[in-house]
């Protein structure tokens, strides 16, 4: 079995992640259990704009350093999601790929297009327009962790302000993932993506985030 790399392109990866106020134990476990990862990712930042549908749950839309990625879900097996990259573009973006591929991922109606190419700004002010999308501002503080073979991170995130609390393991083999929820006692835990995530903290989604206990330290 090949070895997972942090930061590198492997093949579909599945993904236990969740969101909440606090997990401390469940960080410090993480940490412990963790092998040396590379530097580069013991804590990373970067300021990211999620595009949220209000029509949408299976793509997954953000925009970092004037470029856009969008992520389509696959399947969910034992509890555990599968995304592909569905594309990839940077700004300015032309106008067929608005209409092929951006705008029929979020599942709205097609705005009037009447230019080539589109600037960022000239985009958000489409998103703006459109009352079932919402553009969002994501500051993520991520720190990287290696268990089980599986990529793992904790993340403090402000989403428009609001900071959340996020805790992941991912692998292309279920297993590694399982064996490492119950490793460091996230065991019961609501598997809740990004996309779910900032529509529950924006209140497009009135569910409440998975794990909303306050932090109690010993």
């Amino acid at each position: 079995m090949a070895e997972l790399k942090i930061g590198e392109q492997s093949k579909p990866r599945f993904e236990f992640r969740s969101f909440g106020q606090c997990f401390c134990e469940a960080h410090k476990r993480m940490a412990r259990l963790s092998v040396p990862v590379p530097e580069k990712v013991w804590e990373r930042e970067s300021d990211e704009i999620y595009i949220i549908s209000a029509k949408n749950d299976i793509n997954n839309t953000k925009i970092r350093d004037g470029k856009m990625d969008i992520k389509t879900y696959v399947q969910t097996v034992d509890g555990l999601e599968q995304w592909n990259p569905l594309m990839k573009g940077e700004f300015p973006i032309s106008r067929e790929v608005l209409e092929k591929e951006v705008f029929p991922a979020f599942m709205v109606e097609m705005p009037k297009l009447t230019k080539d190419s589109y600037t960022f700004d000239e985009f958000i002010a489409m998103v703006k327009a459109n009352p079932d999308l919402a553009a969002v501002r994501v500051h993520k503080q991520r720190f990287g962790y290696m268990v089980n073979n599986t990529i793992c991170e904790v993340g403090n995130v402000l989403i428009n302000g609001a900071k959340v609390v996020t805790i992941n393991s991912e692998s292309t083999e279920i297993e590694d993932i399982k064996k490492t929820i119950a490793d460091v006692g996230l065991e019961g835990v609501e598997n809740i993506n990004y996309l779910q995530a900032i529509k529950r903290v924006i209140g497009m989604s009135d569910k409440p985030l998975a794990n909303e206990v306050v932090c109690h330290r010993k």
